[in-house]
């Protein structure tokens, strides 16, 4: 797929961020949009911010409803005859440390970052390999990349994505269909500020919080130009956004020996 124009592209998490960035570029480029997210109002605003013109609809959506995920692949199926791409893109955050985190806690984080990328790539999957075209891009992160204090829930779910999306490199060669990894670094969405804390916090939750607030600091419009490039150019992992490059390096270099050079980083 070199190019997105007149294509249909599913994006999750549409309602703000790099969702609400993927969709106002594509809608520039000529794609039709089948936009999600479980926040109506943020969804809203994101239609309503699209070029008059843009073949768009919008469907409130829990991406961690299994039922609901695969109902909203048959909408669109519906409503605009197939799918060429899924953006896999909904996300939610709870800091905490592995001994901090509830277990009901760290559920709800792989519900929405884990399972919602399996249900959505279940999901459309069939009807790309059916036409025997298609993209599916799941967003990891860089903490899909290396293992990071107080993080842990999200650390778990980010792996797995790449984990998933690796898997599919090699499933699905020779099918037309292929799999893109996505794995931003710092990039200033309102995820932290949307996002939990695990009920047991203390410290460690309350450092990783001021980190954050220094390294998300990459525009979300950025981040989605970098993936709408990489899905045209055929490549398999997309490096963007603050850090990021510099983390994916740390992970290849020092695998077993990264979390001091993270320690030290983090000050």
């Amino acid at each position: 797929m070199s190019s997105l124009t007149g294509k249909v592209v599913v994006i999750t998490g549409a309602g703000s961020g790099i969702g609400r960035a993927l969709a106002q570029q594509l809608a520039t480029m000529g794609a039709r949009l089948a936009l999600s997210d479980i926040d109506s109002a943020g969804l809203a605003q994101t239609m309503n911010s699209l070029k008059a013109d843009t073949d768009a609809r919008g469907y409130p959506l829990d991406a961690s409803n299994r039922e609901a995920v695969f109902a909203h692949a048959e909408q669109v199926k519906r409503d605009f005859g197939t799918a060429h791409c899924v953006i896999n893109n909904a996300g939610a955050t709870v800091i905490g440390t592995i001994e901090h985190l509830k277990i009901e806690e760290i559920e709800w984080q792989l519900g929405v970052n884990l399972w919602g990328v399996i249900y959505g790539t279940k999901a459309f999957l069939p009807m790309m390999l059916a036409q025997r075209e298609g993209c599916i891009v799941n967003i990891s992160s860089v903490f899909g990349l290396v293992g990071f204090p107080a993080q842990g829930a999200y650390n778990i779910a980010k792996f797995g994505v790449r984990g998933l999306t690796e898997c599919l490199w090699s499933e699905l060669e020779g099918t037309g269909v292929r799999a893109v990894c996505v794995h931003p670094g710092g990039i200033r969405t309102n995820i932290e500020k949307t996002g939990r804390r695990c009920a047991a916090a203390g410290e460690a939750e309350s450092t990783f919080k001021g980190l954050a607030d220094k390294l998300l600091v990459t525009p979300p419009e950025k981040c989605a130009a970098d993936i709408i490039a990489g899905i045209e150019s055929g490549k398999r992992r997309v490096i963007t956004g603050h850090k990021s490059t510099s983390l994916w390096w740390l992970s290849r270099l020092l695998p077993n020996r990264y979390p001091a050079v993270l320690k030290a980083l983090s000050k």
